[in-house]
């Protein structure tokens, strides 16, 4: 790679709002020369794509990077992370690390901005890359192929953190967000068994509060009926 080739980054992240597992955030760095190789591998956002194409193109993405970095949040971190900061800072603050962590130096930045101000949360790429094009936009994995392959290794290694826990405990847990009942069933039944909950889930979440409140009141009521 010569020092005047062009990299392009796209950064995304999988898994902000589940209660079980990892959030999992990659920034992917490819030379402006290779960046038609994406469109030909018919990139798109992750969520858009099968479990099983997610897998073909996470091979096809990785040899073809200049670079790139990612990392695994997990329940435990952004537990404690979420004590002082809000769930926005602490995407914005990683992707941030991971991109200066680069063994390249970015021509251009896409970025999948989390906050509801698109230029805030873009706004500390600017200044740590000044020489660098800086585009945090939202939905930024469905406009921009960079960054879809970024959300396709985001989601390819959040799925197999999920998978890994299921194998490893023998349940099934869903997805591991609020809104699928195998997942706020499992969390009920173990806690129901445990008085507790495991090392891989997000205590700061309402959905575990929701559930600590409800079997703290059927305790209580069971010591009158």
């Amino acid at each position: 790679m010569t020092n005047h080739e062009k990299i392009i980054v796209g950064i995304d992240e999988a898994g902000r709002g589940p209660v079980i597992g990892p959030l999992v955030i990659c920034v992917y760095a490819i030379s402006m020369k290779d960046i038609d190789k994406l469109t030909k591998l018919k990139v798109k956002d992750s969520k858009l794509l099968s479990k099983k194409r997610r897998d073909e193109l996470y091979s096809q993405l990785i040899p073809i990077a200049a670079d790139y970095k990612v990392k695994h949040l997990s329940a435990a971190e952004i537990d404690e992370l979420r004590k002082n900061y809000t769930l926005n800072i602490i995407e914005q603050r990683m992707m941030l690390k991971l991109a200066k962590d680069l063994k390249t130096t970015p021509s251009e930045i896409y970025i999948d901005a989390a906050d509801v101000n698109e230029k805030r949360f873009g706004g500390v790429f600017e200044t740590e890359f000044s020489d660098a094009k800086i585009i945090s936009k939202h939905k930024a994995d469905m406009l921009f192929p960079v960054v879809s392959a970024a959300s396709i290794i985001a989601k390819k290694e959040r799925d197999d953190a999920i998978e890994k826990i299921s194998n490893k405990i023998g349940e099934e847990i869903g997805s591991g967000y609020p809104a699928d009942p195998i997942t706020r069933e499992f969390l009920r039944r173990y806690y129901a068994k445990n008085k507790k909950f495991p090392a891989y889930v997000r205590e700061s979440w309402d959905t575990v509060n929701k559930i600590k409140k409800e079997f703290s009141e059927k305790k209580k009521l069971s010591e009158y009926f």
